[in-house]
């Protein structure tokens, strides 16, 4: 085939980043918007071995396809979500499956899809949005980018997966724009620290002289948090000089995390440990709770900010050890058992050797993954342990992501 041909297709699956996947003389196409068993026209253009779809019509429907409610996610074919057009209990089943299928593929171990827990609330439940800045003829816009072309950044009326406060900030934000950095390309971020207050976090500009008056203008903004062009993160402007945490690290959906949370605790305390390692640790959220149970932890976490958090609510013998988790693993141990939670790239090789060479002392390994692909790559790298259970939270609904606690143990056990 050479350039774009339109074909008609039957979706056989949905695959990780939530296309669907169909077969036609030889080729696999990735159509995305599609679901399980349809029959859908699409235009296919090929890229290297495989092809991309664009879809042209739905011929016949899968019985679980909905009405998307955001205007932007057909209109402009928003990249931020890829499953609205899916009821939201085949959306907990596409991502169950999603979760054994990594596992099959990378880790070579087989398990039964994992359930998926639903999340209490299924819109309005982040609390961080991440968006493109550009300026346009008339002015700043901010926005996401369409999920066909990644250059191409569309300006942002809603996000019904967003807080509404994270979105007036947002409008607040553009309103102000005169005292942004001068550039034509920038990248933002708008976060809660509760109480209708938020932080923001800009990157990109060489000089911004006018950030303090920016923060005065924006309502409800406690910080402003600022990246310049081959430069490191600096707070550069903050109503209370107290406030250290508002660039950190913070799960975009509360009330799925407090679940997890204590999920991930019920597992730690069935190995009836008495010292536990608290891995990629945050603000230290998981170890207070750990430390109040009566367990001895060592919290380690690279981010200095939430290091320092995280220190100031832990009581001793527990401990904050803030550097790289492969560099000082191996020196914490040893550990009853060891809580991972790394972000989306997953463990370093390193981290896996150590826990490897454990196998004999270490109770259990509690990981938490927001990727079913790493997870399942640095399962394959354990080799002397075994998977014990695997549980799926549904942490950001409407997209092709979840979140998964895998419990191991050693092989022997």
């Amino acid at each position: 085939m050479t350039g774009a041909e339109e074909m008609s297709l039957t979706i056989e699956r949905v695959v990780a980043g939530g296309d669907g996947l169909a077969r036609q003389d030889g080729l696999v196409v990735f159509v995305p918007r599609t679901l399980e068993g349809e029959r859908v026209r699409a235009t296919v253009r090929l890229r290297g071995r495989l092809a991309r779809g664009e879809l042209v019509a739905v011929e016949e429907a899968s019985p679980v396809r909905v009405a998307a409610p955001c205007v932007h996610y057909e209109q402009d074919e928003c990249g931020g979500c890829q499953l609205q057009h899916a009821s939201y209990d085949e959306q907990l089943r596409i991502k169950g499956a999603l979760v054994a299928e990594a596992f099959r593929r990378i880790a070579r171990r087989d398990l039964p899809a994992p359930p998926v827990q639903a999340a209490p609330h299924a819109w309005r439940y982040r609390q961080k949005l991440t968006l493109a800045l550009r300026r346009g003829a008339s002015g700043w816009f901010a926005g996401l980018r369409a999920h066909h072309d990644p250059a191409a950044v569309f300006s942002l009326r809603d996000c019904l997966i967003t807080s509404e406060g994270v979105v007036k900030v947002w409008h607040d934000v553009i309103a102000a724009s005169a005292f942004l950095p001068d550039a034509t390309e920038l990248r933002g971020a708008v976060r809660t620290l509760g109480d209708e207050r938020f932080a923001f976090h800009l990157e990109g500009g060489h000089a911004w002289p006018a950030a303090e008056r920016f923060l005065s203008v924006v309502p409800g903004l406690e910080a402003v948090w600022w990246t310049p062009e081959r430069g490191r993160r600096v707070r550069v402007a903050a109503r209370n000089a107290d406030l250290h945490h508002g660039s950190t690290f913070v799960q975009v959906n509360a009330d799925v995390e407090l679940v997890l949370r204590d999920d991930v605790v019920s597992r730690v305390k069935a190995h009836a440990p008495a010292h536990v390692i608290d891995a990629f640790a945050g603000q230290g959220h998981l170890a207070v709770q750990l430390d109040g149970l009566g367990m001895r932890v060592t919290a380690i976490e690279v981010d200095r900010d939430a290091a320092r958090q995280a220190a100031l609510a832990l009581e001793p013998p527990s401990t904050v050890v803030a550097a790289r988790v492969e560099h000082v693993l191996a020196r914490a141990l040893p550990a009853d058992v060891v809580v991972l939670n790394p972000p989306r790239t997953g463990l370093h090789a390193d981290i896996c050797e150590v826990l490897d060479g454990e196998h004999q002392r270490l109770r259990a390994i509690v990981y938490v993954s927001c990727d079913p692909a790493t997870l399942a790559r640095d399962v394959s790298r354990l080799t002397r342990w075994r998977v014990a259970s695997v549980v799926c939270f549904d942490m950001f609904p409407h997209t092709a992501h979840v979140e998964t606690v895998c419990e191991l143990v050693p092989e022997a056990a």
